[in-house]
């Protein structure tokens, strides 16, 4: 069954003969490999373009800063994964990728749509504050959650977004988003009643959207460089197994409340 039109049948990603490899109308022997960085091959990837010096340096900020992020449930899904499974790490990754959503990995590319639906706005004549209030005043109407700001921890700075926005401005990329980021932040205290810090996953928006990546792929920069975090837990698995010590602790930690039989004692 056909969802959409189907009148493309091609792609322009890659393409191969005998003799050579094309990656984006570039030759990957010749052009591509030894000379340019994955980060600049990610970006050549999705865009079909080379990044500019500055796309480059805040892409691979983006990546740097949010690679790692220690025992949360996407690692936790993979160890254990792995643990039950030690023949497949592909499983084990995909197992700790699969859950990318609202709450984890998914809320930067929430926080794109968010500063986009703003940044609309703006283009529309009205000036930057007037717009992110108008835009927050209708995610409160939906009962939306702001996407890109509170965190557990980091509850008045997370110190990743003061770094992400030097970096764009120290590589000339600090653009409208960054200061959309900026104002919503600001405005929250009044509109929903508390402060709530800009993160990571807000900051990852901002400062790639003033650099020129599209939003459609915001998705993907976590995803990316969360693969490489759970690599290298996963080689630690290998190496030192947690994966039955975590699943115990969570046999443990959770209290069975439902009906039993007659003369049961646990």
């Amino acid at each position: 069954m056909k969802i959409g039109p189907q009148d493309r049948n091609s792609s322009s990603i890659s393409t191969s003969n005998e003799e050579t490899i094309v990656v984006r109308g570039r030759d990957l022997a010749r052009e591509l490999i030894g000379s340019i960085s994955f980060t600049e091959h990610f970006w050549l990837l999705v865009t079909g373009s080379m990044p500019s010096a500055t796309q480059r340096r805040v892409l691979d900020a983006t990546l740097v800063a949010i690679a790692e992020h220690g025992m949360v449930p996407s690692v936790q899904a993979s160890r254990m994964t792995y643990a039950a499974a030690p023949e497949a790490l592909q499983g084990a990754v995909a197992a700790g990728i699969l859950g990318c959503g609202s709450v984890i990995l998914g809320s930067s590319e929430a926080a794109g749509q968010l500063f986009a639906a703003i940044a609309e706005r703006i283009d529309g004549g009205i000036d930057i504050a007037h717009a992110a209030q108008t835009v927050i005043l209708e995610y409160r109407a939906k009962k939306r959650p702001i996407p890109g700001f509170g965190h557990p921890l980091h509850k008045e700075m997370d110190p990743r977004v003061e770094r992400l926005f030097e970096v764009a401005a120290e590589a000339g990329g600090a653009g409208r988003h960054i200061q959309i980021a900026r104002d919503v932040e600001a405005l929250l205290p009044d509109l929903v009643g508390k402060r709530l810090a800009l993160n990571v996953s807000g900051a990852i928006p901002a400062v790639l959207l003033d650099a020129g990546y599209p939003l459609a792929a915001l998705k993907g920069i976590p995803i990316l460089a969360r693969t490489a975090g759970l690599i290298a837990h996963l080689l630690e698995e290998q190496q030192h197994a947690i994966g039955f010590v975590m699943s115990h602790a969570a046999a443990e930690a959770i209290d069975y409340d439902g009906e039993v039989p007659a003369g049961f004692v646990p």
